[in-house]
Parts: C-alpha cells; structure tokens; sequence
C-alpha cells in the first residue's frame, strides 16, 4: 500500500491560536502558537500533520521549518507515500518540526487507507486510551487550589515548569505547597536546564522527602556523568527531553545519565524516529514519556496516537488541549486521567471548517 499511494499535492496553511495564559518556562515563554497545517491529498482523501517549530524545545526556527514545507510541496505531487517517507529520512534531519509534520499526514493517509487507526499502524498492540498528567504551568503561580482542582479531574501526575525563579524561592513554594498535595498524587518537575551541576545538587537535597515523581532537564550543560551523579543522589528518575534533540540513531541510551527520556516526536523527527527511540529506550531500561510542544489538534492526536503504540504505562505529556483558547480542530476527548482514543481509521483529527477556503 505504501509504494501503491500516490499523493496528488500537499497543502499548507498558515494558523495562529493564541493561548488561554502565558507558557513559562527557564527557556522562555509564549502567548501564542504559530504553525502550519500540513494536507497531504489523494483520491479525495486527506492526512493532516501539524508543523509549529519550537526552537526553544530543540526544533528548527520557523524560517527553515517553512522552507522546508514548501520543498515538500514542489516534489510530492505524484510520488507515492514511501518515496516521499524516504525523501524525509534523507533530506530532512535538520528540519525535524517539518518532517514530524509531512509524516504526521503521510502515516494519517496511509492508515486511512489500511482502514486502521493510525496508532495500530505503528503497533499492532497499541492501547485504545493513553494515561496523561495534568500540566500546571510554572511553580511561581501554582496555588493549593490549583493542586486540588487537578486531583479532582482525576490527575494523580502534574507537571510544574520550576527554574524559572531564584533557586531559594522555589524550594521555599515547594516545600509549602507540599502539605495539600494529595496522598496519591505526585509532582512531575521540568527544570529545562536551568541549573548548574553544583545548584542542582543542592536543589536535589533540599527536596528530598517531598512528593516528586521526576525531575526533567535539570542542568544547564546536560553531561551525562554528571547527570549521572545526580541520578545516583536523586531518590525520583531524572528525564533528558530538549536535549536529545540530535541524538544518532545508533547513540548508546544507557549512557545518557538518566532513568527517564521524554520524547517530542516534533524534536525527534517524526513519528517513525520517535516509535524506534522508545523501543531502544524500553531495551536500555529507560522509562518513556512522550510529550507535545503545545501544538495544535493536528499535532496532538498522532502524538497521542504514537504514546498508545509506545505501550509505556506513565502518564505522558499530552493534556494540553486546554491551554489553546482556540484550535484547528478537536482535541482528543479527555477522560479523567486519560485520552480516548476511538478506532477510526486515521490519526483522528478532523479540522474546523476553513475560514478562508481557497
């Protein structure tokens, strides 16, 4: 099927969703997430793919990721879905935003026309439902009632974007925020590489006993001896995420320092990158969480759909749906802790009308 479809053209159209509330983190912020929506079309049928570069993230800059789509558009027309995969795997490595995005509606088309879920086209096995953890925004505004708010919608993970204030002053909000996190819930930490080696030593110390699931991205220079060293003084996993942005397909995993790997398969280079990535991870003995980079619902139902045929059992980073004040299309329906995900043959996302239809 895949050397037999041909595509007739790849469209892409410019959008810009403004937010619910500023995205914090140590790398930055943003009000808004500008992309393109990526329609690969044949014989009436449609994929979608999602491409918004983050460079903050590990992704190209917005310039090359556009270029990029438009070289796709001037070679795909009447070359099939394999040839064009190929053209990814060999010509795109540096615009891995854009290629997550031309594989994204490639594999959508492709499954559509096996009549197959996008997620059972990447693994037999995969899952119907994918557990997420609630993402609570930066830990300078987080509140009592905010932690109680995401244990009533059933998170027993959240995620909290630390590093972005002085070191003494998060350890002081941690540490008073403890007492009304519940029982059974714990705090997914993402410092995105904020700290020097002797600042996260310290940092790691004065938390210990609090209810911290992991901490991501700790030090600003991500050596693996020293994360290493910190690993071995850390009572949670620490996760590499950014940072593996570039990473050979042949590096050794389990000399990356760290119990944990977060994978964005828009910094990876796809789908395909990101499926491989994880079963690599799973023989090396290191746990997988995979997470978005806030894009729209283009970007976010393969991501999800990618998550199911990991098989990993963590909560992944993938409820973001409600940060967006508008989108593309619907998100992926939240259950409690988890997305649903239906058997429709695709990737399941289906856009909003056009505003401005050519």
């Amino acid at each position: 099927m895949m050397d037999r479809l041909r595509i007739d053209r790849f469209r892409i159209r410019p959008y810009d969703l403004p937010l619910r509330r500023d995205w914090r983190s140590a790398r930055g912020g943003f009000q808004r997430r500008r992309g393109w929506l990526v329609c690969a079309e044949t014989d009436g049928a449609i994929g979608f793919g999602d491409c918004a570069p983050l460079p903050a993230a590990g992704t190209e800059n917005p310039e090359s990721a556009e270029s990029a789509l438009s070289n796709a558009c001037a070679c795909a027309p009447g070359r099939s879905v394999g040839e064009i995969l190929e053209m990814l795997d060999t010509g795109y490595a540096a615009t891995p935003a854009a290629r997550f995005a031309l594989e994204c509606a490639l594999l959508d088309l492709l499954s559509q026309a096996e009549g197959v879920p996008l997620r059972r086209l990447l693994a037999r096995d995969a899952s119907d439902a994918v557990p997420v953890n609630g993402i609570l925004g930066a830990l300078a505004s987080l509140t009592a009632a905010d932690l109680q708010q995401a244990a009533e919608a059933g998170f027993r993970v959240v995620k909290i974007k630390v590093g972005v204030e002085e070191p003494a002053s998060e350890i002081g909000r941690l540490k008073a925020l403890a007492p009304f996190v519940p029982t059974d819930m714990r705090l997914r930490l993402d410092a995105n590489g904020a700290w020097g080696f002797d600042e996260a030593c310290r940092i790691i110390d004065r938390v210990a006993g609090l209810p911290i699931e992991s901490l991501e991205e700790p030090l600003r220079i991500p050596d693996p001896n020293r994360l290493h060293a910190l690993q071995e003084r850390a009572g949670f996993p620490l996760a590499r995420d950014e940072s593996l942005a570039g990473l050979s397909a042949d590096a050794d995993l389990g000399g990356l320092g760290v119990r944990r790997i977060v994978i964005k398969p828009a910094v990876v280079g796809g789908l395909r990158s990101a499926l491989d990535l994880s079963r690599r991870a799973a023989t090396a003995d290191i746990e997988v969480v995979v997470t978005g980079i806030v894009e729209s619902a283009a970007g976010l139902w393969p991501t999800a759909q990618l998550a199911a045929a990991t098989g990993s059992a963590l909560p992944h980073g993938l409820a973001t749906a409600d940060w967006l004040a508008a989108d593309l299309g619907v998100a992926p329906r939240l259950t409690g802790a988890h997305l649903s995900l239906s058997d429709r043959p695709g990737s399941g996302f289906k856009p909003h009308p056009d505003p401005n239809p050519e």
